[in-house]
């Protein structure tokens, strides 16, 4: 059995690499972050340590046989109320997935380090890292920007606010990520608006437009090339 100070240092190592991953969740101000990383990732590690060692007298016992694998068995999935905590649903969009991930995955770490493996930990560290920091800019500049559809709207003044917008399309209002409104130069009793469509699929961008269409008071309505 490792000596104490072994223990001690998979357990603060634990913390460290937790802290790292959920650094990287806190400053997005996602509900779970750097604090609930790092206690996820210590008390994996903790749970591993007891699940290694803490039963090492009971098993030199005779006729006595354990599988200390088990206890950690449960930690893949007892985390799971933590990861159902964090996803949030916002009309037909879900939202937390990644973060419930890492928290699924920081479970891992800590379990790796609780078992001494820390290149395996330190290894899938950076790869989560890369994963949730490095990989989302390149999402956002080839996938999401592909779902994103502009509306311009010409409406008589008043009949159209975000509001009545919102109510209009219903379960498919979340999908608005922006809405401006100016008048028009042209014609002083008309507003011009401006809607961005995000994370839009062709179906669901097909049944807004149809919804938009048949608002009253639209005399104008473009679709613009995706953004």
């Amino acid at each position: 059995m490792p000596g104490n100070v072994e223990l001690v240092s998979r357990l603060v190592f634990a913390a460290l690499l937790g802290s790292v991953i959920g650094f990287e969740r806190e400053r997005l101000s996602w509900a779970a972050g750097l604090r609930t990383h790092m206690l996820v990732c210590v008390g994996s590690a903790l749970i591993m340590i007891v699940s290694a060692f803490g039963f090492a007298d009971a098993l030199g016992g005779d006729h006595v046989v354990l599988d200390p694998s088990r206890i950690a068995a449960q930690v893949v999935s007892g985390i799971g109320f933590l990861g159902a905590g964090s996803i949030l649903l916002r009309g037909e969009i879900v939202r937390g997935l990644t973060t419930a991930a890492s928290l699924w995955s920081v479970a891992a770490i800590g379990l790796a380090v609780g078992g001494g493996l820390y290149t395996a930990a330190i290894a899938a560290t950076v790869i989560i890292l890369i994963i949730l920091a490095g990989i989302k800019p390149i999402e956002r500049r080839f996938i999401t920007v592909r779902q994103r559809r502009q509306i311009t709207m010409q409406v008589e003044r008043g009949t159209l606010t975000f509001h009545t917008l919102h109510d209009a399309l219903g379960t498919a209002s979340p999908r608005v990520k922006q809405f401006i409104m100016q008048q028009s130069d042209d014609v002083p009793d008309l507003d011009v608006i401006s809607i961005t469509l995000h994370r839009v699929s062709a179906t669901e961008y097909s049944a807004i437009c149809a919804q938009l269409r048949a608002l009253p008071g639209v005399r104008e309505f473009r679709e613009d090339a995706t953004s």
